[in-house]
């Protein structure tokens, strides 16, 4: 269908406006004075932000939020505010009504949009009409994505050009999700999960990495690079990771970038200096030393995401001085490796990795940081069932940095279970490749034997995409207690 988004002043209605991908959108909406409003039944600290700036937010997502939605006026000349349209009961006109893969047919909210006439679309659709608004720089792959995307525009907001931001995670830098500049460049997250990511055509296309992540919608690899390869042709300049073989392969990138001197890359680093306190490299430009690049971040992945960065950077035409400076104090994302807490002497890290390769890297980061002596506890909740049985093997081998593995039951995301695993039968599978883990089934469960269980000087590293992090703040609280009780 054809693209056809207005930001004349319409208004939009957000169906699961909460989500970490359609809050951003709304923020960006809202901020440019466009009548803006949405509905979710698990009111967050997103949604609030949301309310802060002037969008109604319904708490149930009911077939009366579109009756109550008044939108625009005819006359395009006249731009409404929410307000002003949520108190203009006899004005008739329909909203344009945002939509994500996760509502179904069966929501009651979007079978009254339909009933109504209102133009829908999908999430993609409202984004790739943004990007299609500014010189976009687009960051896809199935990892690395939120990183890549925040640092490319952290970097470009510390050298001043004033970028519009659209990234998957909360990044403190700009305190959310989402930042609307006043400068051409829009740098966002273009996600591959539902096959969407066919939808853009941006200046710049950042390919980090492929793999099949998302078996509830690709049956093959080959399907997957087939998104990739379309998304590709639609992009002015392709930036891309030829570490990646299908990358490398499939793709061939005009631009590339490697850890490695000797694969023929655009960018590469040598003198690498990986460190419990972050990355030193000294980083090449077709074959010139530009100069030294060092990182908060940890691990080879991230300094991999950094010189994504300094491709774009400097294909826009920033000096390597200015990359340099701006990434040095890039603090990362919410929910990649993110600090917690301290308590005992046990630090809490959260992170979002939910596929083997992003465990196995994200626990090598963790085994970098680690004192002597010091264990590391990998907690994991494994997210969907599609993807714990279809990675089941690659699962089972991707603790091996850690020291404990405490695993509870599957996030179904909103999947059916059809009874082929569960998250005994994978920790079963995980016992087999290493010594020491523990299966609870509930959040409370892991709860419980993580209070008795943790030693001082542990590294509790919550990995999953789902809410096994809400544990967090009551198991360190619970730890306080005695402390507390005996001062």
């Amino acid at each position: 269908m054809k693209n056809n988004v207005d930001f004349s002043g319409k208004p939009f209605h957000f169906i699961g406006i909460g989500g970490i991908g359609m809050s951003a959108l709304a923020y960006i909406l809202a901020k440019r004075n466009l009548p803006v409003s949405g509905s979710d039944v698990r009111p967050n600290n997103i949604t609030r932000k949301l309310e802060d700036i002037g969008v109604h937010i319904f708490s149930k997502q009911e077939a009366d939020n579109i009756k109550f939605v008044h939108p625009y006026v005819t006359d395009s000349t006249i731009t409404l505010n929410s307000e002003e349209i949520l108190s203009s009961p006899n004005k008739k006109i329909q909203p344009q009504v945002v939509c994500s893969t996760a509502i179904n047919t069966s929501n009651l909210e979007y079978k009254a949009a339909l009933e109504n006439g209102c133009p829908i679309f999908h999430r993609s659709d409202v984004l790739a009409a943004l990007i299609s608004e500014y010189h976009s720089i687009a960051v896809a792959g199935t990892h690395g994505k939120t990183t890549t995307s925040s640092m490319i525009g952290y970097m470009l907001l510390e050298a001043g050009v004033d970028p519009t931001i659209i990234v998957g995670g909360e990044v403190n830098a700009w305190s959310g999700n989402a930042r609307l500049g006043n400068g051409k460049y829009l740098v966002a997250e273009a996600d591959e999960s539902d096959g969407s990511l066919v939808k853009h055509s941006p200046a710049i296309g950042i390919i980090t990495n492929i793999e099949l992540d998302h078996p509830d919608h690709y049956e093959t690899l080959e399907e997957v690079i087939d998104t990739f390869q379309t998304f590709s042709s639609h992009c002015q300049t392709l930036i891309g990771s030829i570490d990646c073989e299908t990358v490398r392969d499939r793709l061939k990138p005009s631009i590339s970038y490697s850890l490695y001197s000797d694969t023929g890359a655009d960018y590469y680093v040598t003198d690498v200096d990986y460190r419990a306190d972050g990355t030193r490299a000294l980083v090449w430009e077709k074959g010139k030393a530009l100069g030294v690049l060092n990182l908060r971040l940890l691990s080879r992945h991230n300094l991999s995401n950094a010189l994504a960065a300094v491709a774009v950077g400097r294909a826009i035409g920033l000096e390597f001085g200015e990359i340099a400076k701006g990434l040095a104090t890039f603090e990362g994302a919410r929910r990649r490796f993110e600090f917690r807490g301290e308590v005992d002497g046990i630090t809490f890290i959260d992170d979002y990795a939910h596929h083997p390769s992003e465990i196995r890297a994200t626990l090598a980061a963790a085994r970098l940081q680690a004192r002597p002596g010091q264990r590391v506890v990998a907690i994991f909740q494994p997210h969907r069932y599609s993807r714990t049985f279809t990675f089941l093997d690659e699962f089972s081998e991707c603790f091996s940095h850690a020291d404990l593995v405490v695993l509870t039951d599957i996030y179904s995301a909103g999947e059916p279970n059809l009874g082929q695993i569960d998250g005994e039968k994978l920790a079963q599978r995980v016992s087999e490749h290493h010594s020491v883990v523990s299966y609870q089934a509930t959040i409370e469960a892991v709860s419980e034997y993580l209070v008795k269980n943790l030693r001082p000087g542990d590294l509790a590293l919550f990995l999953g995409a789902g809410n096994l992090n809400q544990a967090i703040p009551e198991i360190i609280a619970t730890l306080r207690q005695p402390a507390q009780a005996t001062s």
